[in-house]
C-alpha cells in the first residue's frame, strides 16, 4: 500500500514537470482523487519551497479545481506565508474554468485580507467565464462582492455583463443592468454612445419608456452625439412598445440634428406604423422613401407588403409585389413568406396555396416557407394536405427539418389528434432528423390531458434514453397530468425524480405542484411547498393566490388576511386572481367587511371587478342575512355590464329563502330565466329549502313539479329537502312515496334523511315500515339521534309494543342520549297496560328523577 501510494504521489509530480503537451495527454492521471497525504510527502520530497513560477504553472496546466485548491493550501503550508498575487489570480481563472462559480466570493475576499486585488484581465476573465454559463446573476453578485471590498472591477468586466443582460430577456435584467451603469458611473467610467444605446433598447422593449427617456436626456447633457444607431434603436424600440407617437419625435429629430434618415430608419418607422393599424401614415412614409430611390429597398417592401398582410388589404400587397418587379427587383422569399403567414393567419388557406404557387416564379421556397404552409394546414385540420407539402420539401431537395415534424406534432396535439401526432413521430427517420425536447414536449402534454398518463411517461422514458433532458415545462406536465388522473402519489414521484436529476424548476412548476397538492387535500404539504418557493424564488401573484385558495378550501380562511398583506409588504404585484382569491377567503370565514374594503381598494386601483368578485361578496352578505346590501351589490353589477352566471343567483335565491322573503327569492328565479340563464340544481334546491323553511310545502311541490318541467333531475339533497318538509306537517305517508320513488332512483339516503322519515312514519303510526328502516339504518352504520330513538319509542308505545319500546328506552339511555319526559309519560303507559310493572317502575324512576332536576334548574 506504501508502494502505491508513492507512486501516485510520483504521478502527480511528473503531471506537473511534463512540458504543457505531455501534460494534456497525461489527464488521466489528473483528479482530485489523487490528493492526499503520499502527494503532500512526495512534493515536499522533491521541492521543499517550491518558487513562483513552478506554483503559477501548475495551477496554470490543472483542468480540476478541487485538486488546485489543494495543491494552493499545500502551497501555504510548506512556505508559511500567503501565496503570490500570481498564484491567487491563477488559482481563480482556474475555479473560473472549471465552472466552481460558488467558490469564487470566498476566494476574491481572501486575497484582499492577504492585501492583494485581481487585475483587470482577471476580473473579465472571470466575469466572462460567469456569462459564458449564462449565470448572469452570480456575475452580478461577484461584481457586488469587489465593490465591497474595494476592488474596482474593470470596464470590460461591467460592459460585458451589461451586453449579456441585455440579450437575457428576463424580468430584472433591465434593473441589473441600470445598477452595473450607475456603479460605472460612480467609478469614474465614462460611458459611451453605444452603452446608453444598449440601455435604452432594453428599458424601451421592456416597457420602461419613462426610464429610457430618462436615460436619452443624460446622454444629450453628457453633451454625447446621439448618433443614427441610436435614433434607429429609439424608434424601433418605443415604437414595438405601443410609443408610436414617441416614435414619430424620434425619426423627425433625427432631421433636425442633421442626420439622414437612412434604410433602417425609413423601414422601421414604417414597421411600427403597420403594427399598430396607421396604414396611411405608413403607406406616405414609403412612398415619401420609394420616390427618391433608383434601387428598391427590399427590406422596405417586405415591411410593406407584412403591413398590408397584416390588415387584410392582400390586392394592395400584391400590387406592391408587381410594383418591386417592375422596378427590376424581384420579391424576396422574406416577403412571400409574410404574406403567407398572413394568409394562415386569416384562414385563407386556398389563397396561400395560390400565392405558393405563383411565389416559385420569382424565388425558390425554402424550409420557412413550408413550415409556414404546413403550420396552417395542420391548424385548419388539413392533415393529408400537410403530408404532401412535407413530400413536396423532400423533392425540392429542401428534406422536411424537425421544425417542420415539431410543428406537425404540435398543432395536432393541441387540436387532440394525438394518434396521428404518434403516427408522425414513429414514422420518423432517426438517421436524418433526431427528435428533440419540443418534439417529446407536446406529445407528452396532449397525452396527459387527455388522461393517458402512462403513456405519456413511456414517451418521457423515450426522451431520457434519446440523452434529450426533459425541462420544467415536461415535468410540470407530468406533474399536473397525473394529479389531475387521481394519481398523486406518482405525481410526488415526478417531482423527487426532477430534483433527483438536477433539474432547476422553475416559479411556474412550484406553482402547478403547490396548486395540485392543495387540491389534493395535502394541506400542509401545500404550506411546505410555498415555504420552499420563497426560498428559492420570490413568490408572484399566482403563487399567493394558490396559497390563498388551498387555505380557504381547506377551512383555514381566517388565515387569508395574513398571507394577503404578506403579499403586499413583498411588493407583490396583486392582479384581479389575487383580490377575487382574499375576497372570497374573507367572505367565507364571515369577515365581509374587510372584502367590501378590498373591493373597494380593487376599483380604486384600476382593476375592473368580476363576476367572481361580486359572486364572492353577494353570498358573504346573503350568507350573514343582509339581504338588502347583497341585492344592491347583484344591481351594481348588472348596471356595469358584467354578465352574471348561476351562482350569483343562486346566492341571493338562497339568502331571501332563509329570512323568509320567499316572494323575492321567486322574482330572482323569475329574472334568471328572462335574462335566458337556466336555474341550476343548487337554484331550485335553495328554493325549495326556503320554502320547506317557511312551512309553505303546497308551493314547494308546485316548485318540485316546476323543476322536472325545466328538465332539472332532483339529487339526494333535494329528496331531503322535501321529504323533511313534508314530516315537518305531519304529511308523512306523503314523504314516504318520496322516500321510495328516491330508493327506486338509486339514491342513497344520507344520515338526516334516514332519521327525518324514521321520526315520520313513527309518528304517523307506521311503525312497522319505520323499524324495519331504523334496523336497516342502524345495520349499515348509521346512528341515530336522541330525537330518532324518542319518535321510535312513542310510536312502539302506541302501537302497543311496550316490550320493544322499552329495550329501546334502555338502549337510548345507554348511548346517553335522553329520553323526553313526553316519551317516558307514553311509554310508561303502554307499560302498565302490558303489566310490565318492574319496567314501568323504572321508567317511572327515570321520569320522577327528570321532573327534580327540571325542578332544581328553575329554582336555580
Amino acid at each position: 500500500m506504501r508502494d502505491l501510494a508513492r507512486n501516485r504521489g510520483f504521478k502527480f509530480l511528473e503531471l506537473i514537470r511534463f512540458p504543457l503537451c505531455n501534460f494534456c495527454k497525461r489527464r488521466s492521471y489528473y483528479k482530485s482523487s489523487l490528493w492526499g497525504p503520499s502527494v503532500e510527502a512526495s512534493l515536499s520530497s522533491v521541492d521543499e519551497k517550491p518558487h513562483s513560477d513552478l506554483i503559477v504553472g501548475v495551477l496554470r496546466r490543472l483542468k480540476d479545481a478541487e485538486l488546485g485548491i489543494n495543491y494552493f493550501r499545500w502551497v501555504e503550508k510548506v512556505m508559511n506565508r500567503a501565496n503570490s498575487l500570481q498564484a491567487y489570480e491563477s488559482l481563480l481563472l482556474l475555479i473560473s474554468r472549471c465552472k466552481k462559480f460558488d467558490r469564487l466570493g470566498n476566494f476574491v475576499e481572501e486575497m484582499t485580507i492577504a492585501g492583494f486585488h485581481p487585475s483587470n484581465d482577471t476580473s473579465v476573465e472571470m466575469i466572462s467565464h460567469l456569462v459564458t454559463a449564462r449565470r448572469l446573476r452570480e456575475a452580478f453578485n461577484l461584481i457586488q462582492t469587489m465593490r465591497k471590498l474595494k476592488i474596482q472591477p474593470a470596464f470590460s468586466a461591467y460592459t460585458t455583463l451589461i451586453g449579456a443582460l441585455a440579450n437575457d430577456h428576463k424580468p430584472e435584467s433591465s434593473d441589473l443592468m441600470l445598477a452595473l451603469f450607475r456603479q460605472m458611473q460612480e467609478s469614474g467610467y465614462e460611458a459611451k454612445v453605444h452603452l446608453f444605446t444598449t440601455l435604452i433598447r432594453v428599458l424601451a422593449r421592456d416597457g420602461r419608456a419613462d426610464a429610457a427617456l430618462s436615460l436619452l436626456d443624460e446622454a444629450k447633457s453628457c453633451s454625447l452625439e446621439a448618433d443614427i444607431v441610436l435614433y434607429n434603436v429609439c424608434i424601433d424600440c418605443f415604437g414595438k412598445c405601443g410609443k408610436v407617437d414617441m416614435a414619430w419625435k424620434f425619426f423627425h429629430e433625427l432631421r433636425s440634428c442633421g442626420l439622414k434618415p437612412d434604410d433602417v430608419s425609413y423601414t422601421s418607422m414604417i414597421g411600427v406604423l403597420c403594427k399598430w393599424d396607421r396604414m396611411a401614415e405608413a403607406i406616405e412614409l414609403f412612398e415619401e422613401m420609394d420616390s427618391n430611390r433608383a434601387v428598391p429597398c427590399a427590406y422596405a417592401y417586405n415591411t410593406m407588403i407584412m403591413g398590408y398582410g397584416m390588415a387584410g388589404r392582400f390586392e394592395e400587397a400584391y400590387a406592391l409585389l408587381e410594383r418591386q418587379r417592375t422596378k427590376g427587383s424581384v420579391p424576396g422569399v422574406i416577403a412571400y413568406n409574410g404574406l403567407l403567414s398572413c394568409l394562415g393567419k386569416r384562414g385563407e388557406i386556398v389563397e396561400a396555396m395560390r400565392v405558393f404557387d405563383g411565389m416559385k416564379n420569382d424565388v425558390m421556397p425554402n424550409a420557412s416557407t413550408y413550415n409556414t404552409l404546413v403550420d396552417m394546414l395542420c391548424r385548419a385540420g388539413k392533415l393529408e394536405a400537410a403530408l404532401e407539402i412535407q413530400d413536396e420539401m423532400k423533392s425540392t431537395g429542401s428534406f422536411p427539418n424537425i421544425v417542420t415534424v415539431n410543428i406537425m406534432i404540435d398543432r395536432l396535439c393541441k387540436a387532440k389528434k394525438l394518434d396521428e401526432a404518434l403516427s408522425i413521430f414513429n414514422g420518423l427517420d432517426r438517421k436524418t432528423c433526431l427528435p428533440n425536447r419540443y418534439t417529446f414536449a407536446p406529445l407528452i402534454d396532449g397525452l396527459g390531458r387527455q388522461g393517458r398518463v402512462d403513456e405519456a411517461y413511456r414517451l418521457y422514458e423515450a426522451m431520457l434514453d434519446s440523452s434529450e433532458k426533459p425541462d420544467a415545462v415536461t415535468y410540470t406536465s407530468l406533474i399536473l397530468n397525473f394529479f389531475r388522473s387521481g394519481r398523486e402519489e406518482d405525481g410526488h414521484k415526478i417531482y423527487k425524480e426532477m430534483v433527483r436529476r438536477n433539474v432547476p424548476p422553475d416559479l411556474t412548476l412550484m406553482n402547478v405542484y403547490m396548486d395540485c397538492v392543495f387540491r389534493a387535500g395535502e394541506v400542509e404539504k401545500g404550506r411546505a411547498l410555498f415555504e420552499e418557493i420563497k426560498s428559492g424564488f420570490t413568490p408572484d401573484a399566482r403563487s399567493y393566490s394558490i396559497l390563498i385558495h388551498g387555505l380557504v378550501k381547506a377551512g383555514f380562511a381566517r388565515e387569508t388576511h395574513e398571507v394577503f398583506y404578506e403579499m403586499k409588504r413583498q411588493g407583490c404585484a396583486i392582479d384581479t386572481l389575487a383580490y377575487n382569491t382574499v375576497i372570497d377567503g374573507f367572505c367565507k370565514c364571515g369577515k365581509v367587511n374587510k372584502a367590501y374594503q378590498l373591493l373597494e381598494e380593487m376599483r380604486s386601483r384600476g382593476f375592473r371587478p368580476t363576476v367572481v368578485t361580486y359572486g364572492s361578496v353577494i353570498d358573504g352578505l346573503a350568507k350573514i342575512d343582509r339581504m338588502d346590501e347583497a341585492y344592491m351589490l347583484f344591481e351594481e353589477a348588472k348596471s356595469t355590464g358584467i354578465a352574471l352566471n348561476p351562482v350569483v343567483y343562486t346566492s341571493l335565491v338562497d339568502g331571501f329563502g332563509k329570512v323568509g322573503r320567499i316572494d323575492e327569492a321567486y322574482l330572482v328565479v323569475e329574472e334568471m330565466m328572462q335574462n335566458g340563464i337556466r336555474p341550476n340544481l343548487q337554484t331550485w334546491n335553495c328554493l325549495l329549502d326556503g320554502l320547506v323553511k317557511s312551512e309553505e310545502i303546497d308551493e314547494a311541490l308546485v316548485c318540485w313539479n316546476s323543476m322536472g318541467d325545466a328538465g332539472c333531475v332532483p339529487n339526494l339533497v333535494s329528496y331531503g329537502i322535501i321529504i323533511n318538509g313534508l314530516c315537518r306537517v305531519r304529511k308523512f305517508n306523503k314523504a314516504f312515496v318520496f322516500w321510495q320513488e328516491m330508493r327506486r332512483r338509486g339514491l342513497e339516503p344520507n344520515g338526516i334523511t334516514y332519521m327525518t322519515m324514521i321520526s315520520g312514519l313513527a309518528r304517523a303510526g307506521n311503525v312497522s315500515d319505520a323499524d324495519r328502516m331504523f334496523e336497516k339504518f342502524k345495520a349499515t352504520g348509521g346512528k341515530p339521534d336522541s330525537g330518532c330513538y324518542n319518535a321510535m319509542i312513542e310510536g312502539l308505545s302506541v302501537a302497543s309494543r311496550a316490550e320493544e319500546a322499552y329495550e329501546l328506552f334502555e338502549e337510548t339511555r345507554l348511548r346517553g342520549f335522553s329520553v323526553y319526559t313526553k316519551t317516558c309519560v307514553v311509554l310508561l303507559d303502554a307499560l302498565h297496560k302490558a303489566d310490565c310493572v318492574d319496567k314501568a317502575g323504572i321508567v317511572g324512576a327515570v321520569l320522577r328523577e327528570t321532573a327534580k332536576s327540571k325542578h332544581a334548574e328553575r329554582s336555580l
